[in-house]
Formats: structure tokens, sequence, C-alpha cells
């Protein structure tokens, strides 16, 4: 059994009712409970819920404070690539966009990596576009070997692989990775795609062969806008309890990318409002009190400082969406529009004014139980 035959039995057309037919009534019956569950979510995240939002956020800064402390982490992107084999309606590395493509050398990511290292970060995330010729598995595997010694945390988020690339990546260093469906709805997943992320199929299940590789974190998401993000999100964290179940020795994290201009022009179906956004983190929040909630660069800095220890325990800071930006800003093209342009420095201490601590490494290799100790 996996979560294609879970997903295949679902009808997006009831999830979408049951969120958009609840009422005030369903709602207060749901946060009138101790505990919540998958069932409640479709109800927290309705219309009819979005005048509770403050008692929503009282309860899942409560459950974060008790789950995670006062403490927010802080992680950064290097980009490898921007050369892709896709052409996804809405991506700025489109291979049909006339665009300056950019892949760096070894020495490159690594220099790359070394400006974050000196501003204090130790959890790292490898990203590319979807060119496994440009770059390879070895390839990756070459460049987490070598920062796995420096940084605690190596995660990747490039192309969907087999399980036998991720365990050979595993013991390469890399520590975790991230995922995102994009929509749930099919029909509209495969109007936005072409080239090989239009297997729908293949990518869904890739968090269920990185958690039979045994990575220590496994990220989900959706591009919110592309779809309902009502009935997507829904979607997202019926994926992620199902996953947390069967994969209970990975940490799981849920990030809420929103829509941000990018080459090409590209117009989300749906707009998703700063209330809906939040209403969104404290849902999950509450049905899932252990997962990371990630909030990237692409928010701007009011909405992060908001959020952050308040059902948001990860963020991205000083973050750079181009191969090479870190060491030269203008090389080549964003991905996405960065909203939040502020040094991680920054970040930082607007964490602290807000009484939290930023994190910037929670694991140590040390931690391992070595049995032949």
């Amino acid at each position: 059994m996996t979560f294609l035959d879970e997903i295949n039995k679902i009808d997006l057309k009831r999830i979408k009712a049951k969120i958009y037919d609840a009422e005030e009534a369903d709602v207060e019956r749901v946060l009138e409970k101790d505990t919540f569950s998958i069932n409640d979510f479709p109800v927290l995240i309705s219309p009819a819920a979005s005048g509770y939002i403050e008692k929503m956020a009282a309860l899942s800064k409560k459950i974060t404070l008790l789950r995670f402390g006062k403490t927010v982490k802080l992680y950064a992107p290097v980009y490898i690539s921007n050369e892709c084999v896709n052409a996804c309606s809405y991506c700025g590395f489109n291979i049909n966009n006339q665009i300056e493509r950019v892949t760096l050398t070894l020495e490159e990511v690594l220099s790359e990596a070394d400006v974050l290292y000196n501003l204090g970060f130790r959890h790292i995330l490898l990203v590319s576009g979807e060119e496994k010729n440009k770059v390879p598995v070895k390839f990756i595997a070459e460049i987490a070997e070598i920062l796995s010694r420096k940084f605690a945390a190596v995660s990747i988020e490039v192309y969907p692989m087999d399980t036998a690339d991720y365990d050979f990546l595993l013991k390469s260093g890399v520590t975790g990775i991230a995922v995102y469906q994009e929509t749930y709805n099919r029909e509209i997943y495969k109007n936005l795609h072409k080239g090989p992320k239009a297997d729908f199929d293949y990518r869904l299940k890739t968090p269920e062969r990185a958690g039979k590789a045994g990575f220590r974190e496994i990220g989900l998401g959706a591009l919110l806008g592309l779809s309902d993000f009502r009935v997507d999100m829904t979607c997202v964290a019926m994926h992620a309890v199902w996953l947390m179940k069967k994969y209970w020795r990975s940490q799981f994290s849920i990030s809420f990318p929103r829509f941000r201009n990018a080459v090409g022009n590209f117009k989300p179906e749906v707009t998703v409002s700063d209330r809906a956004l939040a209403q969104l983190v404290f849902a999950l929040r509450m049905i899932i009190p252990d997962a990371d909630l990630v909030l990237s660069t692409r928010e701007a800095p009011e909405f992060r400082d908001g959020m952050a220890g308040i059902g948001i325990t990860r963020m991205s800071a000083g973050s750079k969406t181009n191969p090479g930006g870190y060491l030269h800003p203008e090389s080549s093209l964003e991905q996405f529009e960065v909203a939040d342009k502020r040094l991680p420095s920054e970040v930082a201490e607007m964490l602290v004014k807000r009484d939290l601590e930023p994190v910037w490494k929670d694991f140590d290799p040390s931690f391992i139980f070595n049995e032949k100790i």
C-alpha cells in the first residue's frame, strides 16, 4: 500500500465540499476539542473558520511552544544549477525561457557554501533544476561528502530519484530531502508540466522512496496558487500524516510556498491572502504538532516576523535563488523573487527581539547511536 493508492481513492470534490460547506457551528465544535485529527483539517481551513483565526493562533502558539520551545531553526539554500529539462508553466527555470543557463563547478558550490558557513549557518539546502546530465547524482554526492564535514545538515531539493540513488546519497552525507508535489489535482498538474516532471505518480511516490532509504528528514509542500490552495493543503496534510505513520524514524517538515513572480509571466489561478496562509499554518500545527513548519524568503518580512514561533519553526534567511548568488548576486536568473531580503543576522536579531532563539545547528552526527561502541 502506498499513498498513491490512497490519493487515487480520494474524491477532491468531496474534500472541497467539506471545506466550503463547513459552518461556524462546525468550527466551534472542533475548537472545543482537546486534540485534533486530520478529519478536522477541512473545517479548520474553511472560510467559516476565518473568523476564529485569533483563537487558532493562540492554540497553534501553545502547541508550538510545547513541542519546540522558543526556537526557530535557520537554513539557507545554495543553487547549483538553473538548467532544467522540464517546461513547467510557472517556473523561471522552464527550458523554454530564454535565459542564461549556469551550472556551478564543485569549487564554486563550495565557495558559496563557505559564505553561508561564515554567516553562521550549519544547515544547508542544495537546490538545482531537473537536469541530471548537468547535475548527476555522483556530483551531488561529491558535494555532500565535503559539506557534511562542516555542516550538521545537508539537504537536497533536486529531481526525484530511485531508492538506490537515495541510498547512495545518504551514505555520502545527505541528511534530508524536500520534494513538493506542486498540486495534487491531476488534471491541473498535467496541464502545467511538460517533461519528466509530468509523471504525477513517480513524483508523488518520491517521499516514500526517501523514507525507505532512511533520510533523517523529508520535506513536503504544494505551490499555493496553482489550484484551490485549501484542497491542495488538505492533500499535503493527508500525505504527511500517512508518511509519518509509516516512516516514523524520519522527521517531516511542511512548507507553504506561495507563488511568486518569475520569468515567463505565469499568472496563478488563485491568490492566497496573508490571512488565509496564516490560517493554513495554524490549522496544520494543530493537527500535526511534531512537524517542522517552514516559511521561506518568498514571504514579506512583516508576515514572517508575525508567524515566527506561532506555528512556524524553521525559516530560510538571506537566500539567493540563483546559482552563484552569494558571491555574484547578479550573475544569473533567480528562480523566483525573494521578498525578504534581510541579512541572516537581521533575521536572527528579529527572532531574539520576539523572545525566540535562532538555531543555526540542531543536530550533530555524534547523536547517532553507534552499535560498535
